[in-house]
């Protein structure tokens, strides 16, 4: 949805692909010439783990981060957020290290470390000083396989992601809607079924659940090792051997995403709160992702959306709130990295004294001018710009790379799809960007929102 995204933002996709600052300056009738793409260097271990490493010697630092294939869509039904709850219990220690001691260890070698869970993938990263790369290598690999799932330690961790689920959806009532949203748009299944999950099947979740989630999934042969900084190839091979080497592989489960969604579409949800605030209208659209549906519109979808929702040089910025003056925010959410199909959004927040009514009527005018006139070459060149612009102010960070890789690589990508982003975003035609926004922005498989105050 368009408000509470889990998937990486499309800018970030280019960090790691040394785009110069020239490429910007150059006008777009010549925008073709792409500076080479830096090569990663990657191999697979006989247990089918795949490794990718990124040198870079711009500070004496590494970061390690492990994807796995598996996020919650993979979750079986009644079962919701078990994907997430492990990741807590993953810090809940093994036989040669201790419970609660693994971000101790970390953070007294003056580094710091963190997981995520995804609909896709779940990942877990470090990032510490170039020297201690072989303890965190070890560590890592040794709750890969030898995780302890004990009831003394699950029972007060369920406790705490009851808690978290309280804290960042109970008690926002946006992201209460956006579970309505989603359940309408993808049923209730997959992408329609909350990350953190339902807390009623929370509270049921106990070690059997955990303990066969982990053994089903988390094995090297479902896994990406991604490793940069300030290392080499050949070091992290050696290490890698040493310590992931040894973990078995398993018979992982086939995963699968269903193309059977938008029933009883179009659809309106709403939620009314005493605690909103700033009322919100959203509209989204079942959209393809790189993986599913209509695949070949998921670049022209990129730069659709930046021309429309780039921040306040967007179409939809400039129209409704610095020309019309009826809004106070407009934007667009796409996401193409998934397995499964993806979701095209437009939000509006209105101005004071301005109507959902309103708000609609405006997003219909833009819809119709853009789906009758089409968007300019200027347009669509700045939107160009603007997505390869966000790829060179990303590319300082070393969490930015693996995250590009770890993304895709979970989500059915290849090494490829990463390097030659950028030229597919260069290679993008106004006519494919027309033929995407005609074959998606479409009503009939939609699903608007409203965020109300209660009284409102």
């Amino acid at each position: 949805m368009l408000r509470r995204r889990d998937l990486l933002a499309a800018g970030s996709v280019a960090s790691l692909f040394g785009l110069a600052a020239p490429l910007l300056a150059q006008t777009k009738a010549s925008m073709p010439a792409l500076p080479p793409v830096p090569q990663a260097k990657t191999f697979e271990l006989a247990n089918g783990l795949q490794v990718i490493v990124l040198p870079s010697a711009r500070a004496p630092i590494v970061n390690q981060m492990v994807w796995y294939k598996v996020g919650s869509a993979d979750e079986a039904p009644g079962k919701s957020g078990i994907a997430h709850f492990l990741e807590h219990l993953m810090f809940k220690g093994t036989p040669s290290v201790p419970a609660g001691e693994f971000s101790k260890i970390v953070a007294r070698v003056g580094g710091s470390d963190n997981a995520f869970t995804s609909y896709d993938y779940t990942a877990y990263f470090q990032t510490v000083a170039a020297d201690q790369l072989e303890l965190i290598m070890r560590m890592e690999a040794d709750r890969m396989a030898n995780l302890i799932v004990a009831e003394q330690e699950l029972l007060p961790e369920r406790d705490v992601v009851l808690e978290e689920r309280r804290t960042r959806t109970d008690s926002q009532p946006a992201a209460l809607l956006d579970e309505v949203t989603r359940e309408a748009l993808y049923g209730r299944q997959g992408y329609g079924i909350p990350v953190i999950g339902f807390p009623q099947e929370i509270r049921t979740l106990g070690v059997a659940d955990a303990q066969s989630f982990y053994d089903h999934h988390y094995a090297p042969n479902n896994a990406v090792l991604i490793i940069a900084g300030d290392t080499s190839g050949d070091a992290v091979r050696a290490l890698a051997e040493k310590y992931y080497g040894p973990v078995a592989r398993k018979t992982v489960p086939a995963r699968q995403r269903s193309d059977a969604i938008g029933q009883g579409l179009p659809r309106t949800v709403e939620r009314r709160d005493r605690r909103v605030a700033q009322p919100e209208w959203s509209r989204d659209y079942i959209a393809p992702s790189y993986r599913m549906g209509e695949t070949r519109h998921a670049y022209a979808l990129l730069v659709l959306a930046q021309a429309l929702g780039g921040g306040q040089t967007g179409r939809l910025y400039r129209a409704l709130v610095l020309d019309n003056k009826i809004a106070l925010d407009a934007s667009v959410g796409y996401s193409p990295q998934a397995l499964g199909l993806a979701s095209f959004g437009i939000g509006i927040t209105p101005a004071p004294q301005r109507t959902m009514a309103e708000m609609e009527a405006a997003a219909r005018q833009q819809v119709g001018t853009l789906l009758r006139d089409g968007l300019g070459e200027d347009e669509i060149d700045g939107a160009k710009r603007r997505l390869l612009a966000g790829a060179i102010y990303a590319r300082d960070s070393l969490s930015s790379g693996p995250r590009m890789y770890g993304s895709t690589l979970t989500t059915g990508g290849t090494m490829a799809d990463v390097d030659e982003w950028p030229a597919r975003i260069v290679a993008v035609t106004r006519q494919q960007v027309m033929d995407a926004a005609h074959a998606v922005i479409d009503d009939s498989r939609s699903v608007t929102s409203l965020l109300l105050p209660e009284n409102g």
